[in-house]
């Protein structure tokens, strides 16, 4: 089943490829190529930037299908909003770095 929804997944990150196509230079540049920005948090939303790779991690698509059920993907940040604590998204992207 999770294989099911990652189509959709890979779309909708297409249509945030082209909305960032449309930001600044300035912008775009801190985002390196291979990765993405997402905004994680409950209330407060920080960004962070993750290596597209994580897009293919079971641990990490469970965190944004989880995200999809509670937000949907019109998120007013303009980007991709995983609802989660903080630490609980520090300590996933360090154990599929370390993977």
């Amino acid at each position: 089943m999770g294989l099911v929804r990652l189509p959709s997944l890979i779309a909708n990150l297409k249509s945030f490829s082209k909305l960032n196509s449309l930001m600044s230079r300035k912008y775009q540049s801190d985002v390196p190529k291979g990765h993405l920005a997402v905004y994680v948090g409950e209330i407060q939303k920080r960004r962070f930037v993750v290596p597209i790779s994580y897009l293919y991690q079971p641990l990490f698509q469970d965190l944004l299908r989880r995200s999809e059920e509670e937000l949907g993907f019109d998120h007013p940040m303009g980007g991709l909003t995983i609802s989660c604590h903080e630490d609980a998204f520090v300590e996933l992207t360090q154990r599929l770095h370390s993977s």
